[in-house]
């Protein structure tokens, strides 16, 4: 009897392991036919194209802290890395580098791109000196960073909104509002740039000894230093990375609004940490995909927009969105639960 309950135990077990493990497609299969019905024109081409671009943003930034939770840390300051890149945009679009004297140095939109992202890498490379030389807990130091960055992005303007962002055809930036608002064959190149970023960091993940490196240090740090991996230089990278993405998303979202603010990013973190729990991404490190990444951003995205088009309150979207956080992170323990019993009554099976 023991032996016939056995398999069907474990097959059971399998069955719900697999569904747990499919929960995010399911989210995403399950808030889009509910979408579909509930919200009007919810189903348009224009709607499609708009929350494309919402649901990019949110991607981007959810990529970058995927990599930084599987090693087991966390990234506050993505959300003011945006505002901050942002700001640098503008400010470079509209002065350029003064020089004094009359002189200053004026930028092409490739430049002006550039020195943005180099911006974020640099405020991401904080963040891990800070975590990795100086022993600052991440969250400690990436909410010190979160206030230094948006204290920087205020000064930069004295709190006030760099306008009319279209730049200048003589200095050759006038293309940068294309990053935004450009289309390349009928597809967002917002889009496009996210396909480009999250096929790399899939490679990186997937394909490379960084990646699994990074799955080391965030399953067992010790044992990965003790192994020979280099756990100072793994988490240097994942905070630049995300330094790196959340630059993205501040270029992004100046083309869009062809302005620049330094509020711009406010509570994008929430967003970014929603997207990468409820794609399967482990808070305690060593387990996450990118791809999972990508559909919890569109889970995020689709409920966003629908809630907006059937009119909630932004109080209730609030309320929405930490109730599916709290959800995810329960169904990922559960799982674990459910991984170790499966696992153990296949041992159990095999003596």
């Amino acid at each position: 009897m023991m032996t016939a309950t056995a398999p069907r135990t474990t097959g059971s077990g399998s069955a719900l392991l697999l569904l747990l493990k499919l929960r995010t497609f399911i989210a995403l299969i399950a808030v889009f036919t509910f979408f579909a019905f509930a919200a009007p024109n919810f189903l348009s081409a224009a709607n499609f194209v708009i929350m494309s671009k919402h649901v990019a943003l949110n991607a981007f930034l959810a990529i970058g802290m995927t990599f930084v939770i599987i090693s087991g840390g966390i990234d506050l300051s993505v959300g003011s890395i945006v505002g901050l890149c942002g700001m640098v945009a503008g400010w470079l679009i509209l002065y350029g580098i003064d020089l004094g004297l009359g002189w200053s140095i004026q930028f092409n939109t490739l430049e002006i791109c550039l020195i943005v992202v180099l911006v974020g890498i640099a405020v991401g490379a904080v963040n891990g000196l800070l975590i990795t030389r100086l022993n600052v807990a991440p969250f400690i130091a990436t909410l010190g960073v979160l206030y230094v960055a948006r204290g920087a992005a205020m000064l930069s303007s004295d709190g006030r909104t760099f306008p009319n962002l279209n730049g200048n055809p003589e200095y050759g930036s006038d293309t940068f509002r294309l990053i935004g608002a450009g289309n390349l064959l009928g597809i967002p190149v917002s889009i496009w740039m996210l396909i480009v970023v999250g096929l790399l960091a899939s490679y990186i993940a997937n394909r490379t000894p960084l990646g699994r490196h990074i799955y080391a240090v965030g399953g067992n740090e010790r044992g990965a230093a003790l192994s020979g991996v280099k756990v100072k230089r793994v988490k240097m990278f994942v905070y630049m990375f995300s330094g790196f993405c959340a630059a993205l998303v501040g270029l992004i979202v100046s083309s869009q609004l062809v302005a620049s603010h330094p509020a711009t990013g406010e509570t994008f973190e929430l967003n970014a940490i929603a997207a990468a729990v409820l794609g399967g991404t482990s808070m305690s490190g060593g387990r996450g995909r990118i791809l999972g990444t990508v559909v919890g951003a569109f889970v995020i995205g689709v409920l966003s927009d629908g809630l907006v088009m059937m009119g909630v309150s932004s109080f209730w979207q609030t309320v929405i969105k930490g109730l599916v956080i709290i959800a995810a992170v329960v169904i990922d323990q559960a799982q674990q639960r459910l991984q170790a019993r499966v696992a153990l009554q296949a041992q159990a099976n095999l003596a």
